[in-house]
């Protein structure tokens, strides 16, 4: 089988555009990737501005059809500001997706990442016709908690101190949903 790669442009909700990480976002991302209450659920680490810069640049070609880390971009349309990342993984059975959210604290608690991760998901099923997408949630992070429930999605497993992360071993929740039980919740 011979599997055709489908451009990813950009994803347009009310108000916000996923859409590919441009180098004039390296400032915004390193300040609040840095700041204390975002690192400490943040596997990849604090970085330097020139480390942010390489990591963007490493990022310029969106593939979800092959396996991979994909980093997008998450902007407000009203102004065009970076407001925050998602991270789209295509694990080797590319039926299957991973994916994880990070979004300035100053932009906590408007629904933002209810309205990009739901937009994610379903592209993910409709468009690159995935099977099943989960994530991997530190359990002390209950806005992210509250956010898997909210998108519908199971909790399928609490592996205690099973990630370094951080210098520490901490606790993962996986939460899932399949294709045939993804159903908008909104």
């Amino acid at each position: 089988m011979i599997e055709s790669k489908i451009e990813f442009t950009e994803i347009l909700t009310d108000r916000l555009r996923l859409r590919a990480l441009q180098p004039k976002d390296a400032h915004e991302m390193q300040a609040y990737r840095a700041l204390p209450e975002v690192f400490q659920y943040q596997g990849c680490g604090a970085k330097s501005l020139n480390e942010v810069q390489a990591f963007i640049a490493g990022m310029a070609n969106v593939d979800l059809s092959k396996p991979g880390w994909n980093q997008v971009g998450i902007e407000l349309v009203n102004d065009g500001s970076l407001i925050g990342d998602c991270g789209i993984h295509i694990l080797d059975d590319t039926r299957i997706a991973e994916f994880g959210i990070t979004l300035d604290p100053k932009h906590h608690s408007k629904g933002y990442a209810t309205e990009a991760v739901k937009a994610v998901i379903e592209l993910l099923f409709s468009k690159y016709e995935k099977h099943r997408v989960f994530a991997s949630v530190d359990p002390r992070n209950a806005p992210s908690l509250a956010l898997m429930e909210r998108l519908g999605m199971r909790k399928e497993g609490h592996f205690i101190e099973s990630l370094w992360l951080n210098d520490t071993w901490v606790d993962d929740v996986i939460f899932a949903v399949l294709e045939n039980e993804w159903k908008v919740p909104f």
